[in-house]
C-alpha cells in the first residue's frame, strides 16, 4: 500500500496566465491542452499512480471551468475544490484551502509545471529528515529564468536567489512540495501570499529540505515554454 494513501494532495491551479493570454485566452492554465488533454490531467495521473487518493483542487479566475471539466473523481482520486474569489497567491490559496487539507503534512504541486519525480522516494526522504517542509528540487542548464537553491550535503535549504541573478546549470524549485500542517497554519489569512517570496524564505533554517531529482522538468508558464509541452509528453 502507497505511504502517499492518506496524505491530502494540493494542486496550485488559481493563477491568472496572462503570459499564456496571447496562446489561452479563456482557459485557465491547468485546462490548456496538451496532446489532446488537460495539463491538469498529467498531475493528476502522477497524484493517483503514486497511489494519493484525495486531492484538492485550488483554483481562482476560470476556477468553474476546472470544476466543470476535470469534475469531482479523476480514476482513484476523489477531488474537492477550493475557489478564491481574489489572488490570494500560492500561500494564500493552501491556507484558504486548509480546512480541506485532511493530514498531517500536504503534497502540494504547482498547477503549470511537472517534474518527473519519484513521490514515493520524495515522501521517504522528507520523512527521514523529519523535515517540516520539503521542495523538490530539478537540474536545468540555466537556473535564470527561475531562480536558484542551495542546499547543504544533507538538503537543509541554505539560500534562495532571485530569478535573473545566476545562470548557468543548477538546482531550481520544480513546484512540488512536502508541508507540514502546522506550518501551513502560520501563512496569513484571507490575504495575498506567496509561498515563493513569502514563506519559503521565512521557513531557511527551521525545518525547511531540498530534494534534489534528475528527473525531467517542464514549465508551460510562457507560450514558448508551453510549445514544447506536447514533444515532452510524446
Amino acid at each position: 500500500m502507497s505511504e502517499l494513501r492518506n496524505v491530502t494532495a494540493a494542486l496550485l491551479a488559481g493563477g491568472l496566465g496572462t503570459r499564456l493570454r496571447t496562446v489561452l485566452p479563456h482557459r485557465p492554465k491547468a485546462l490548456a491542452q496538451v496532446r489532446g488533454r488537460p495539463f491538469l490531467a498529467c498531475l493528476l495521473d502522477q497524484l493517483a499512480a503514486a497511489g494519493v487518493r484525495h486531492a484538492v483542487l485550488c483554483t481562482g479566475h476560470l476556477g468553474e471551468q476546472v470544476q466543470a471539466e476535470v469534475g469531482n473523481a479523476y480514476g482513484p482520486l476523489r477531488l474537492a475544490y477550493s475557489q478564491e474569489s481574489a489572488p490570494l497567491g500560492t500561500a494564500g490559496a493552501l491556507r484558504l484551502a486548509l480546512p480541506l487539507l485532511n493530514s498531517d503534512s500536504a503534497l502540494v504541486m504547482n498547477g503549470d509545471s511537472f517534474c518527473d519525480v519519484d513521490l514515493n522516494a520524495f515522501w521517504r526522504w522528507h520523512r527521514e529528515r523529519g523535515a517540516k517542509a520539503s521542495l523538490v528540487l530539478a537540474k536545468v542548464a540555466d537556473t535564470s529564468r527561475y531562480g536558484r537553491v542551495n542546499v547543504s550535503a544533507d538538503g537543509a535549504v541554505l539560500r534562495f536567489h532571485e530569478k535573473g541573478r545566476e545562470s548557468g546549470p543548477g538546482w531550481i524549485n520544480a513546484g512540488i512540495y512536502l508541508i507540514a500542517r502546522s506550518l501551513l497554519e502560520t501563512i496569513p489569512a484571507q490575504r495575498a501570499v506567496s509561498l515563493e517570496r513569502d514563506m519559503f524564505p521565512a521557513w531557511v533554517g527551521h525545518g525547511l529540505y531540498g530534494y534534489q531529482t534528475e528527473g525531467r522538468f517542464l514549465d508551460i508558464g510562457t507560450p514558448e515554454a508551453y510549445a514544447m509541452a506536447e514533444q515532452f509528453f510524446a
